[in-house]
């Protein structure tokens, strides 16, 4: 008995080994499952990103931290006088409602370490600032009144962390090998690594439902971070244990992991099509500035104008994506004037053409768009939406579409497109007959209605 009783402690050792040497298992889901998962953000196509933290009192960069080699100690001004008097999340959600938005993402932690959250894990928090509250609770509480999905971005970099490693990101970053060693003595990866999930268990326990987690973000390599620095899968696995339904971004190194990601994030750029992996379309979504940077920036002036706005949102549609449209608030909480102004803008646009935006995607490719048109499609309404970027002189022809429409509006006002077929050789082509002077919206949008 005592050689059994031996065996099976040894056994049970052996197994606990070797079960803490395994990978940590993702939920399995079948692609029908994962569409339905994602059904709702498919839908949206259109939502908001909010870059929030200490660096919008310096106001000249998200980065400022890194751009200028800040310590700590440096840094510490912005801390002690964060004080957002004039915060009314509930004014932020009334307007991305407005300007059409479906979902918003917040964050949480930016690179700096700062936490919006009463976290109880540090001391670098709201909570410890004149502003003395946990900014987090009232945000998921306003977006939720406006019925808007709610997110979180949480950053996987941690400037202020004393125990995250100094690497090629970091405002400390060095030149020497010796350097790097020196200066990140004592720091130890595996307490990082663990705060950073009891920060997640926070944020996806105690605010309720939770629809997306933005990571962001690895860059594996020398004096770099990948997803073995994260424990990128553990960290995930328990994502999706406590938010079964949550939506993950594509940033945690894990490209190659069954499960790994739900859909991929070009930032700041058009694509060109639709984004394959592997040789097949995936579930995409672009993040973009109104400017040139996230966080607020007070003298930064390269803004778009709402028609690039609209135009961004439309194109990413007509290829199957979503835009995440970002908002860098200012030290007093705010949105900056020119934010304002293009919410406002997008809005009034999106409240008469939204039909061409939400539950649409990529035309298929047998409808050719006519020059300086933009194509989406409804595949449940069957419905093709022409969005006319540069306003042609008295109509448009629609190739190789004769016989397949049955009415052709304005969406804006529902007025009638009339349209003859083509002569001759031309007989396939439809012409639409289009008022010479422009209606007055900003990009004018032809709802066909398909036979």
């Amino acid at each position: 008995m005592k050689t059994k009783a031996i065996g099976l402690v040894i056994l049970t050792a052996g197994l606990l080994i070797f079960s803490q040497t395994l990978p940590a298992q993702l939920p399995k889901e079948t692609e029908a499952q994962k569409m339905q998962r994602m059904l709702w953000w498919t839908d949206a196509r259109f939502g908001m990103f909010i870059h929030w933290g200490l660096y919008a009192l310096p106001a000249r960069h998200e980065w400022v931290k890194n751009r200028e080699r800040m310590t700590n100690e440096q840094y510490q001004k912005y801390f002690e006088n964060f004080n957002p008097d004039l915060y009314n999340p509930r004014e932020w959600a009334k307007m991305a409602k407005e300007a059409g938005m479906k979902y918003v993402v917040l964050t949480a932690k930016h690179h700096e370490g700062f936490c919006l959250w009463d976290s109880k894990y540090t001391d670098y928090k709201a909570t410890n600032t004149p502003i003395g509250k946990d900014l987090i609770k009232e945000y998921v509480e306003a977006f939720r009144a406006e019925g808007l999905k709610v997110g979180f971005y949480y950053s996987l970099i941690d400037w202020h962390h004393p125990d995250y490693t100094i690497d090629s990101r970091h405002p400390l970053r060095q030149e020497s090998d010796t350097a790097y060693a020196r200066l990140n003595k004592g720091k130890d990866m595996g307490r990082y690594r663990e705060y950073m999930k009891n920060q997640v268990r926070e944020l996806l326990t105690n605010y309720g439902e939770i629809s997306i987690i933005w990571f962001d973000f690895s860059f594996p390599g020398k004096n770099g971070k990948g997803h073995d620095d994260w424990d990128s899968e553990g960290l995930l696995k328990l994502a999706r244990s406590l938010q079964p339904g949550i939506i993950v971004d594509d940033r945690l190194d894990l490209k190659d992991v069954e499960g790994g990601w739900d859909f991929t994030t070009p930032e700041q750029v058009k694509v060109a099509k639709w984004p394959e992996y592997k040789g097949k379309k995936i579930p995409w979504e672009t993040c973009q500035t109104f400017s040139g940077s996230w966080g607020y920036y007070r003298d930064e002036t390269t803004w778009k104008s709402p028609a690039q706005l609209l135009e961004l949102l439309i194109e990413s549609v007509s290829k199957g994506g979503n835009l995440l449209l970002n908002v860098g608030p200012t030290a007093r909480g705010t949105f900056d004037y020119r934010a304002q102004e293009r919410l406002k803008a997008m809005g009034e646009w999106m409240k008469y053409n939204s039909r061409s935006v939400y539950g649409c995607t990529e035309a298929p490719a047998e409808f050719k768009a006519p020059a300086n048109t933009l194509l989406t499609y409804n595949p449940l309404t069957k419905r093709l939406y022409i969005h006319l970027l540069a306003y042609p002189m008295g109509a448009v022809t629609l190739e190789d579409m004769a016989g397949r429409v049955k009415y052709v509006q304005f969406l804006h006002d529902a007025s009638e497109i009339r349209f003859t077929t083509g002569n001759d050789e031309f007989k396939n082509n439809l012409n639409l007959q289009l008022p010479v002077l422009k209606p007055p919206v900003e990009i004018p949008v032809l709802e066909v209605f398909l036979k």
